[in-house]
């Protein structure tokens, strides 16, 4: 072979009677334009060699084709198209079988589907994921999957955007045959040699029917469109997919292709594909750090984690879970059995929901060690403090980590708004000491707040996001300041929404507001949610430092007052009766509402959703750009991932910097600056916002400071 053919992604040479074509594009074998052409020569090839009676397609390294070349988004398509190359090979005449090991992707199993047949080996992933992107199957997916595995499953399996193993792959019908071992090139001849001997037809899956009953196939995807509708709230790709899907089934292949192609284009014009595919690519951003070109992660094994509380026990779990051994700390008996009882809980749900056996339980205890003594984490790696949000108790804890820790140990504070640096100031190692700001539950929530105090040592800070890492979660490196990034921000658009319900609008009608744009629940719900102390408790620790100017909005402490902490305690700015999920609408709130209003003068006025929704998105960019021009985050990605992952953003959306640039930086200072006729104190315009503005700059620009 050739120097330039052997550089080439794909890669073609006769085994005897079997064109072998082996897709070879790091890392993934992604579908790029040099690879679609290839896949496209190859059919040629096998048409007009007379020797080659088949073709086997395999993937080089540890993929098939793990979907589109994410490099290619945005620009120009260039031919071939994958529609055009995948149904080319379909129709070809002479026998197509693929060998799947790895993941086969959105594109890649578009082609694995267009081929005559199909055999997987035990690490295959299979899967139609664009549904994440915005986007649907657009080059035969919604069309081919149908016909293999039936109307619904394949629905389902584009909706969620989930992967089957290859047990279920053969269980659902998109492959022909399971194959042990681990080389696919082998096992593919061997299947492709069987079959040319036994003069095996060349099926094509297009010219299949759907099976199952018409009108009750479509009478349950009807049924499916509509739970769709309410999960995915307003989202724009997972209805075309059911229509899509729909008619597959009612329709012949070419049909039903055409109709998939052009909403595709719909759901590739979409402003949703755009938020999207910026969440998708943010997401990924997030762990390129300054510190990573400097140093290079301290060990870690063994963790100990100081407080069994709702916390402290999920943040144990995310240890396990990823391998890792925890030695927890409590004060006593009582308080460690209960810190146990609350890690255990967690695996007893899953084995109660047939996620995790008995056995894979007490292997994962085996590395779950409770102790009340400081003694026994002596040796450990790495200490996660998890105690109660009190700087005084978290310096007392640090303190004594600094008295029993090795050399070299790594402590980090989960805490949610407090000064890491006043902590570390207590210990004779600041550069050992970070923040690790956890999402509750810690052990499924995948936000990480990785805070970085000014002593901190860069290795310190790249084993925080290699613990990220190694935890599956998506870390964000954040400046230390009152609420970091996150809840910083939160802080400011909730007093916005709270100047809005003193002003006329009631509780109810903010969390609609809220919930229209996509957000799963409202400010006023996840108060309840997350319990009306916590937000009391540090508006009591900020008001000697309040600026007196200030508009102050009294409510939610009246409600504090009388004991109304939200769902723990059956009513907060909701009633829920008898341990309710669902908070009803409370009249006694709404008098406490307008008895407020009365007492400062306000005569309420109406609020329509998009006036609430104004003040509430401009009130979040704009502490966002003062978070950027502080340095508290590196970038404006930092921003919308720290709000997609921890605070419910809509994905669709991008994020709150990514939504600004999308509705334009003018108009959002053109609001800041309206707004300020009302308040001027609250609403500043961030000196960045303004600058962005009268440069003609969109936050984007910003985001290659990592």
């Amino acid at each position: 072979m050739s120097e330039q053919a052997s550089a080439s992604p794909v890669q073609i040479r006769l085994d005897g009677e079997v064109l072998v074509v082996t897709i070879h594009n790091p890392p993934v074998n992604a579908l790029g334009q040099a690879v679609r052409a290839g896949l496209l020569a190859a059919v040629e090839q096998l048409e007009q060699n007379a020797q080659a009676r088949a073709m086997l397609i395999v993937g080089a390294g540890k993929a098939f084709i793990a979907g589109a070349d994410i490099r290619e988004f945005g620009k120009p398509p260039q031919p071939p198209s994958l529609p055009e190359t995948i149904n080319r090979m379909e129709a070809c005449s002479k026998l197509v079988v693929c060998a799947i090991h790895g993941p086969a992707l959105g594109g890649g199993l578009e082609v694995a589907m267009a081929t005559h047949y199909r055999l997987a080996l035990p690490g295959a992933r299979l899967g139609l994921p664009e549904v994440a992107l915005g986007l649907l199957p657009g080059a035969g997916g919604t069309q081919r999957s149908p016909r293999l595995m039936g109307a619904l499953p394949a629905a389902e399996l584009m909706l969620s955007g989930k992967h089957l193993s290859a047990k279920a792959a053969l269980a659902a019908g998109l492959v022909d045959r399971l194959v042990e071992g681990d080389d696919p090139l082998a096992a593919g001849l061997a299947c492709v040699r069987e079959l040319l001997a036994s003069g095996a037809p060349i099926r094509r899956t297009s010219a299949l029917p759907v099976p199952g009953d018409q009108a009750q196939t479509l009478a349950a995807l009807d049924q499916l469109a509509q739970d769709t509708a309410k999960k995915t709230r307003g989202l724009f790709s997972p209805a075309k997919i059911i229509d899509c899907v729909r008619v597959a089934v009612q329709t012949p292949f070419a049909e039903g292709s055409k109709r998939e192609r052009e909403m595709f284009v719909e759901c590739l014009n979409s402003p949703q594909r755009a938020g999207l595919v910026h969440a998708f690519f943010s997401e990924r951003e997030t762990a390129k750090i300054p510190e990573a070109k400097a140093a290079a992660p301290r060990p870690f094994t063994r963790l100990s984690i100081i407080g069994g509380g709702t916390m402290g026990a999920g943040i144990t779990v995310a240890a396990l879970d990823a391998g890792l051994s925890v030695v927890m700390i409590e004060r006593d008996a009582e308080s460690i059995a209960r810190g146990q009882k609350n890690v255990e809980k967690v695996y007893d749900g899953l084995i109660a929901k047939g996620r995790m056996t008995p056995e894979a339980k007490a292997a994962t205890m085996a590395r779950y060690t409770p102790s009340t003594s400081y003694d026994a984490i002596r040796d450990v790696d790495m200490v996660i403090e998890a105690v109660f949000e009190d700087i005084e108790v978290k310096k007392a804890v640090f303190k004594e980590l600094d008295r029993v820790c090795k050399s070299g140990c790594v402590l980090a504070t989960n805490t949610s708004y407090l000064d890491i640096d006043a902590i570390a100031a207590v210990t004779s190692r600041p550069q050992d000491v970070i923040g690790l700001h956890f999402f509750s539950p810690a052990n499924i929530m995948r936000l990480l707040e990785i805070v970085v105090p000014a002593k901190v040592a860069p290795d310190v800070v790249v084993t925080a996001f290699e613990l990220a890492k190694c935890m599956k979660k998506v870390p964000v490196r954040a400046g230390v300041c009152d609420g970091f990034i996150g809840n910083r921000i939160l802080a400011v658009y909730r007093d916005a929404a709270n100047a809005v319900l003193e002003d006329g609008a009631s509780p109810y009608e903010i969390d609609a507001a809220v919930r229209a744009f996509g957000y799963p629940m409202g400010p006023f719900q996840v108060s309840d949610l997350a319990g009306g102390d916590i937000g009391w408790a540090t508006r009591k620790r900020k008001a000697a430092t309040r600026d007196p100017r200030a508009r102050y909005v009294e409510i939610a402490d009246r409600i504090a007052e009388r004991g109304w902490y939200g769902q723990k305690t059956g009513r907060g700015w909701y009633l829920y009766p008898e341990g309710a999920r669902v908070g009803q609408q409370d009249p006694e709130v709404l008098a406490i509402v307008d008895a407020e209003r009365a007492k400062k003068g306000i005569t309420p006025r109406a609020f329509t959703h998009e006036e609430i929704m104004r003040r509430y998105m401009a009130a979040m960019v704009n502490e966002g750009a003062k978070v950027l021009e502080e340095g508290i985050a590196l970038r404006p990605l930092d921003i919308d991932v720290t709000f997609l992952f921890g605070y419910g953003f809509p994905r669709h959306r991008g994020g709150p910097m990514f939504w600004a640039d999308t509705v334009g930086l003018p108009k959002v200072l053109a609001d800041i600056e309206e707004f300020a006729r009302e308040d001027a104190l609250f609403w500043q315009p961030a000196a960045l916002l303004k600058k962005l503005v009268a440069e003609g700059k969109t936050f984007a620009s910003l985001n290659q400071r990592g």
